[in-house]
């Protein structure tokens, strides 16, 4: 952690990764601070980028996005010009919710989200197999969700 925040700046961010609608009449209730200093901590907070960001949370299953399949894939070429091909095009793709350049056996991991397993069909035969770089791919679905979170455990 950063040693320029204090524990009324960890409580806030804390607060709002718990709920990122509360109110800054509600934050200083809890902070027992008044209202000017809790605001002006938060954007202050925003401006050193420790807030990326105010997002909601979608319920996915509701949307009609039940299959989450990860893939693990490598690159036919490695060098720069390659993977950054590579990461403009999947990040185009609205299905690949997260990626990441990994280390081991395999060049990245991709996170995807569907309706279902013919929608994972459509999306490997129009998309994910065009790329032109593309060496190996295995998939792995989803069978249940044990764990979801996005609450980064602070000090």
């Amino acid at each position: 952690m950063n040693s320029k925040l204090d524990s009324i700046d960890f409580q806030i961010l804390d607060l709002l990764q718990e709920d990122g609608r509360i109110t800054i009449k509600k934050m200083s209730e809890i902070l027992k601070l008044s209202a000017t200093p809790v605001f002006e901590r938060i954007k202050k907070l925003e401006k050193n980028g420790y807030i990326k960001k105010h997002v909601a949370l979608l319920n996915e299953r509701k949307l009609g996005l039940k299959q989450v399949i990860f893939i693990h894939l490598t690159l036919k070429e490695h060098n720069r010009s390659y993977l950054e091909k590579f990461v403009k095009e999947v990040r185009g793709f609205p299905e690949v919710i997260e990626c990441y350049r990994i280390t081991g056996n395999f060049d990245f991991l991709l996170k995807v989200l569907v309706e279902d397993i013919e929608s994972y069909e459509t999306f490997i035969l129009t998309k994910l197999s065009l790329l032109s770089n593309l060496g190996n791919v295995q998939s792995h679905i989803a069978l249940s969700e044990a764990k979801n979170s996005t609450k980064i455990k602070l000090k």
